[in-house]
């Protein structure tokens, strides 16, 4: 199985993809004029404005959900992996396919708002959505829709919970082992699974406004915790960071690991942390109660930010301070060996050693806290964006138990990806996630050069801020835009 996994992820992850998350960044950064930049002042205001509706939730909510979804599992387990294969160098270009990553978050944000559609009295949309309205091909907008339920209802999750499932042991032990439906099982992990499980389906079958309501109050309180935590270790180190940071960006160009494999695992992991480009993001950003869809887009890039910038510097910083952190040579060989060889990379393990060593007894405990309530919130996006697809495909076929049984299937992965290894759990998020980057890149690519629907929202909105309006408003039509029926509705 997990050569097979692996098999997947040389074609999915070939350097093709990692060039075309940075290419499409970069390309889409100066379209928009540098949209991450010049709109910085503006993200804070919306951030902080806007109310929900019944049809839709608030700009915050929907930054909470779509933050839960980048605010992950990649952070803190992510990050390490970055520097456990990539080495140093790999932190510096996450931080390159965040800033360009941004720009491409506006766009397919943006575009999510323009064609969202109301359902039983919700707001949906997504890339399946704009594929089919703005592109006009209903059959890519079916391809992306059923990838996207498989990989955020089936593979995705499994990360996050075993993620979960690793701190927890790190913290607890194995405990004995049980032999079970998935192999000899160690106690502890299956104790997590039963727990993760129950506490999941308690939310998942509440609706959209419980994920929203339940995320926008972990999310930002678990990510403020974690920033203050790093925040005091860089403090208590601070004659230290200078020579990190130069560490970075001097293996970013002559790196240790190689130069495919710092600009590899750093795009990969990049894109696995905050998501820009990958589809995931737009899902919560239609259904933002917004006056126009480019606020949402702006707000949407924020968080790319918040994700990578803010808490992914503060894993590396505190992995690179301590030490904690080993560098995987060719084979079995090490390039650097700080811990021991038995600690995985694609796991919390390093993050947790780096807090337990400055802080004794407290580091531990702590990240598996902080990874258990970001992996979690986490697992509840991929809910919520597979929900969406599923919407999409009931729009033709009326199958009413299709989305019971979308419950079911994230439940019984989130308990496989908790009880399994590690490796597995990344390879098969990692299908996942290129999945879905392949075909959202190419749909929001052809979209621009089709239409510019959301460089055509862009102009007016600023526009509009030009003329000091009172009131933002959105009318397609006189934009050229078609098929963005809820807002010509609402005009």
């Amino acid at each position: 199985m997990l050569e097979l996994v692996n098999t997947l992820n040389s074609v999915i992850w070939s350097p093709a993809l990692i060039y075309l998350c940075l290419g499409a960044g970069l390309f889409f950064s100066v379209i928009t004029r540098f949209v991450q930049i010049r709109h910085f002042r503006e993200m804070w205001r919306l951030l902080l404005s806007g109310k929900s509706s019944e049809q839709g939730i608030s700009s915050f909510q929907a930054l909470a959900v779509s933050l839960s979804g980048r605010v992950g599992t990649g952070n803190i387990a992510g990050v390490a992996a970055a520097i456990g294969f990539g080495g140093p160098g790999a932190v510096f270009w996450m931080w390159v396919v965040a800033f360009f990553g941004a720009a491409t978050a506006y766009i397919e944000s943006t575009n999510a708002q323009i064609y969202k559609e109301e359902h039983d009295g919700l707001y949906r949309g997504g890339p399946a959505y704009y594929i089919e309205k703005a592109m006009g091909q209903k059959w890519y907008a079916w391809i992306f829709a059923i990838a996207t339920i498989l990989a955020c209802g089936v593979l995705l999750p499994t990360v996050q919970s075993n993620s979960i499932g690793e701190a927890v042991t790190m913290v607890f032990g194995q405990g004995h082992i049980v032999d079970t439906a998935f192999g000899p099982l160690s106690i502890t992990k299956v104790y997590t699974a039963v727990g993760i499980v129950l506490l999941l389906g308690f939310i998942i079958f509440g609706g959209v406004k419980r994920i929203a309501n339940f995320t926008q109050v972990v999310v930002p309180f678990m990510a403020l915790a974690y920033i203050i935590i790093a925040c005091v270790m860089i403090a208590l180190n601070i004659d230290k960071l200078p020579g990190i940071f130069m560490m970075i960006v001097n293996d970013a160009f002559s790196p240790m690991a190689g130069i495919g494999a710092a600009i590899g695992w750093g795009v990969k992991r990049g894109v696995y942390s905050n998501e820009a480009g990958q589809g995931t993001g737009p899902h919560a950003a239609a259904a933002a109660e917004v006056k126009h869809p480019a606020q949402q887009g702006l707000v949407q890039a924020f968080s790319v930010y918040i994700d990578t910038l803010f808490v992914c510097s503060a894993t590396a910083f505190m992995i690179l301070i301590t030490g904690a952190y080993n560098v995987h040579g060719a084979g079995d060989t090490f390039i650097i060996q700080n811990v021991a060889a038995d600690i995985a990379a694609n796991s919390p393990a390093f993050t947790q050693i780096a807090v337990e060593g400055m802080l004794p007894g407290i580091g531990k405990p702590f990240i598996a806290l902080a990874l258990f309530f970001f992996a979690f919130t986490t697992i509840l996006a991929y809910y919520f964006i597979a929900e969406n697809n599923v919407a999409y495909i009931k729009r033709t076929f009326k199958i009413p138990a299709l989305t019971f049984l979308l419950k079911v299937a994230i439940m019984v992965a989130t308990f496989y990806g908790t009880v399994k290894a590690a490796d597995i759990a990344w390879g098969l998020g990692d299908v996942g996630v290129g999945l879905m980057a392949w075909l959202n890149i190419i749909g929001i690519l052809v979209i621009f050069f089709m239409a510019k629907p959301a460089i055509k929202a862009l102009k007016d909105y600023e526009r509009q801020q030009r003329e000091g309006v009172e009131e933002y408003s959105f009318d397609p039509d006189a934009l050229g835009i078609k098929n963005a029926d809820i807002w010509r509705d609402k005009k």
